[in-house]
This record gives C-alpha cells, structure tokens and sequence, in this order.
C-alpha cells in the first residue's frame, strides 16, 4: 500500500522533506541516508519503540506505523542525524519532552508534545552544542517550563509551521547573560502561531535570529523580547491582542 502523505507539497518520495527547511537550519538533512526505522509500539522504550529509535548511533528515518499517545518517563535523547517523521498518523508525546544534546543534523516534523512534568522540563530542549536542526509541523503546549529552548552554542536552527500554546513561556533563545558562547546562535522562526501563549515568542538573548510569517494572538506580557546583543529580523508579523 501506497504512503499517503497527509499535506501535498511534500513529493511521493518520503525523504524529499529533508530538502525543504528554509533559513539556517536549511542544510538539516537528519536520517536522509540511513535506512528507515518503523515504530511499531507506543510503548516508552524496548524494540520498535520511539526511544529504542532515537537512541541508535547510525543514521535512521523514523516513520510510525501506530498512532496514539507515547507516556514518556525521562526525557527523550535524540542523537545525530535522525529524522522523526510523524507524516501518516497522530503522535502525542506526553510526560517529557524531546532533548536534542550535542547532536547535529536532527528533523523533527508532525508531532504533538504537551503535558510535560518536571523542574526544567521542556518540550524540545536544544543545548548545548547542537547544530543543524528542523523542527516543522509541531503542536507544543502544557510544559512546566519552555516549549522550545535552544541555548548553549546551539545554532543553525529552524522552526516553521509550529502551534503553541496553553502555556507561559514558548521560546527562549540564549538563556544567562553571562553565556557569551551563545553569540553563534542562528534561528530561523517562521509561519508558527503563537495561540494564547503569555511571552517568549521568542525571548532572546545574543545570536542572530530571523522572524516571518509569524502569528501572535492574545500574548499576556510580551510578544518578542530582544535582550543582551540579540540581533533579530522581524518580517510581516501578525500581532493580535
């Protein structure tokens, strides 16, 4: 049977979404050259699990032939050139969040992560040292503390088509004053609404960081905040209080 692609301007071949980031994370290829890798229970980690996936040192493109909720019980380490590409069904991770540490070439596209617990629990924590990452296509809401952290000398970064809200905080980008490594940051926003969330859309502390397209409705505090040497672009906003 045929992959059945659930948007249409992604091409028959399942692996053309590599080439379609756009701003810095455009070069993220993730697990183009590896063999796919199907998740075939919802299970927290043991064989055909999300976990058992991520953790593999070889390049992989993770696909699932299950839908529902994943319940998972410690962060979920993602290491280099992985894809997880929740096209085709419904993915919620839910408990944790998704950690991207010291790795490069990841993409992640069509997941819902929300209802996460803990001291420092995010939805996608990137830090420190990660590189060439795409995050597309994701509901993200519900965490006791960011959605989407990227800090740490953590750079050439993408996130599009992304859906926030239900929560405080959605985004920080450069996270102490003192961390002066973080002036390598490079983060393309772009096409993410920001639904009701209260500020961090995103909060940003030096780097260079290119905002478009972008959605921001109902925000409690503030909508964009540049602090100590940030440099941001911002292009055809939509702010609605």
């Amino acid at each position: 049977m045929a992959l059945c692609l659930p948007y249409t301007n992604v091409d028959s071949c399942l692996r053309a979404l590599a080439g379609q980031a756009e701003g810095f994370g455009r070069f993220a290829i993730g697990g183009l050259h590896g063999p796919l890798y199907h998740v075939t229970t919802l299970a927290d980690d043991g064989p055909g699990s999300l976990r058992d996936g991520c953790r593999r040192k070889e390049p992989l493109w993770i696909v699932f032939e299950v839908s529902g909720t994943i319940n998972l019980s410690s962060e979920l380490a993602v290491s280099s050139y992985k894809t997880i590409d929740g096209r085709g069904q419904r993915i919620k991770l839910t408990g944790k969040g998704l950690r991207l540490r010291e790795c490069e070439h990841v993409i992640i596209c069509n997941l819902e992560l929300e209802g996460g617990r803990g001291p420092d629990v995010d939805g996608i924590q990137i830090k420190p040292n990660a590189k060439h990452i795409w995050i597309d296509r994701c509901s993200l809401g519900d965490y006791d503390d960011g959605l989407i952290d990227i800090t740490r000398q953590s750079t050439d970064i993408t996130v599009s088509r992304c859906h926030f809200s239900q929560h405080d905080r959605a985004m920080l980008i450069g996270a102490d004053p003192s961390h002066i490594g973080d002036r390598c940051i490079r983060v393309t926003v772009h096409h993410c609404f920001f639904d009701g969330t209260r500020q961090r859309h995103p909060r940003l502390r030096f780097g260079k960081v290119h905002l478009y397209n972008n959605y921001t409705r109902n925000w409690g505090i503030y909508a964009v905040g540049a602090g100590v040497e940030a440099e941001v672009m911002i292009l055809l906003p939509f702010f609605l209080l």
